[in-house]
């Protein structure tokens, strides 16, 4: 399963041609996008795609300079939860 870029989004197809996996980010401004959706589907679920998908976007944001806003609950609780994503993680101060 290889991770794919497409418009606002990062995603895995399924091996089964079912579902995707998939997190979805929209930009908010020049600088920040928001992190809105993470679904992975039952059939590839306990395999860690959710994190993979999210460290893609991670790794995009820090490429590009951008800050994220986690509004998808699993990205929250990652993000939020050490310093490890603190150079990424917007924060209205």
């Amino acid at each position: 399963m290889e991770i794919q870029k497409g418009n606002g989004r990062f995603y895995i197809s399924s091996d089964e041609g079912g579902e995707e996996a998939e997190i979805v980010f929209v930009s908010q401004s020049k600088d920040v996008i928001s992190i809105e959706r993470t679904f992975v589907p039952e059939a590839m679920r306990g395999r860690n795609i959710a994190g993979q998908l999210l460290q893609k976007v991670v790794e995009m944001a820090r490429a590009e300079g951008l800050k994220i806003y986690p509004e998808c609950p699993y990205a929250q609780k990652v993000l939020t939860r050490g310093d490890e994503y603190k150079d990424v993680l917007w924060t209205n101060d």
